[in-house]
């Protein structure tokens, strides 16, 4: 199925709590077709952003948009825009399909969405379960049908990752990028990078609710892979590696442009004894690490 996306703008939008600045001048755009990553460490503003998107805060200065307008003035919102808040809450006596129901009345929806959203979700088996009795991770799923009921072609979701055990940030990650190749705009919040990066096309990247970075997730990713080594005899384990570049940080050896696999091979040819052999931090990770703890634009 094609389902026409729709850009979220964000311009300039300035966000004060009494003494507390919590969004500072945020700009950028989330483009239809791609899932969009809105990281930042705890506090960076993104919940704050989202919240502005849908009309649950009035910023200070600024817009955010859906389609160019905001949320207020969307003739039809939850069939233009699905959302799911960190801080989702469900009736804890209901049962999962009756909650879907429930909402399917008051905006206007077929009841039938329930159970084909259920499935969609991989939670059918729990539909008559009351929601009291769910998991962190079968809320989430639930959140997620219930961001789906209008078949909106944009969804905002707020750390969704947040409580799946391995197999499900698997099938989350599956299921978002189905989202995203039928032309829906997919915006996902998100402050611990691993959980995204098999998962993103583009990331806005911000830190005391500023922006540091926004662009294709390799534009994050430009630096050589390293491993590192501990020896008791670095002096050998250079020679077996020349002519590679190797440099000493914290008593152990750094080689670029090889792999654990390919520097213990040769470590073994030439007879060095190795006592640590691991890949350095990607590049990746420590260019997110940077910016967001400074703060400051890239």
């Amino acid at each position: 199925m094609e389902t026409g996306g729709l850009p979220v703008d964000v311009v300039g939008l300035t966000k004060r709590f009494g003494s507390v600045l919590a969004l500072d001048d945020l700009t950028f755009s989330v483009r239809p077709g791609a899932v969009t990553g809105f990281l930042g460490p705890n506090g960076a503003g993104k919940t704050t952003t989202l919240r502005c998107l849908l009309g649950l805060v009035a910023p200070t200065a600024g817009t955010a948009t859906v389609g160019g307008r905001p949320y207020r003035d969307l003739e039809r919102p939850l069939q233009t825009v699905g959302a799911a808040l960190e801080a989702a809450s469900f009736h804890p006596g209901r049962t999962a399909r009756a909650h879907l129901q429930v909402m399917a009345l008051a905006a206007g929806l077929p009841t039938e969405r329930a159970d084909e959203l259920l499935a969609q979700v991989g939670i059918s088996e729990y539909a008559a379960r009351r929601v009291g009795g769910y998991s962190l991770g079968m809320r989430q799923r639930l959140a997620l049908a219930q961001a789906l009921l209008g078949d909106p072609p944009v969804l905002l979701l707020d750390e969704p990752a947040n409580g799946l055990d391995p197999a499900g940030i698997a099938w989350l990650r599956q299921f978002l990028r189905g989202l995203a190749a039928q032309g829906r705009t997919v915006l996902i919040s998100s402050h611990v990078l691993s959980e995204v990066q098999q998962t993103v096309d583009e990331v806005v990247v911000v830190a005391r609710g500023r922006l540091v970075r926004q662009g294709p997730l390799a534009s994050l990713d430009a630096g050589p892979t390293a491993v590192l080594v501990r020896t008791p005899t670095p002096q050998a384990l250079r020679d077996a590696l020349a002519p590679l570049p190797v440099t000493e940080v914290d008593g152990r050896l750094r080689v670029e442009g090889r792999t654990t696999d390919e520097v213990g091979h040769l470590a073994h040819e030439h007879g060095v004894e190795l006592h640590e052999l691991s890949a350095e931090a990607s590049h990746l990770e420590r260019t997110f690490l940077e910016l967001t703890a400074e703060g400051r634009p890239a």
